[in-house]
């Protein structure tokens, strides 16, 4: 209590702390807690010592500023620079997002075939 869980700071009744450590972890790995866990609660269930009301707690948690007032509607489509009128008018900012994702990932496996034939070269 006075340290938090510091495994040095174990009592010496339990031994030396690197093997405490050592199964603590090992039985967190293979489920050994929460079978005890379940089994320690299956017993108290039958003797009825558990009640499985379920308590709501009134805390308050505020969210982030920036998470207010989010918007709720895609943002407006830009027309690129020099463009002309768009080629896909009736296409929404969206379908021209994923359209244009599509082109670069096209360009980028033919930038990468080219780069497959080409020597190796050091900078």
């Amino acid at each position: 209590m006075r340290t938090g869980v510091h495994w040095r700071d174990l009592p010496e009744r339990f031994g030396p702390w690197k093997t405490v450590y050592e199964r603590h972890r090992l039985w967190s790995a293979d489920g050994t807690w929460e079978r005890l866990l379940q089994q320690i609660q299956a017993e108290a269930d039958t003797a009825g010592e558990i009640d499985w009301d379920v308590s709501v707690d009134s805390t308050i948690v505020r969210a982030h500023q920036h998470a207010a007032g989010a918007r709720n509607d895609p943002p407006p489509a830009f027309a690129s620079k020099g463009a002309g009128p768009a080629e896909h008018q009736d296409e929404t900012p969206w379908q021209r997002l994923v359209a244009r994702l599509a082109e670069v990932v096209l360009e980028a496996r033919a930038w990468a075939a080219r780069g497959v034939g080409s020597p190796a070269r050091s900078t």
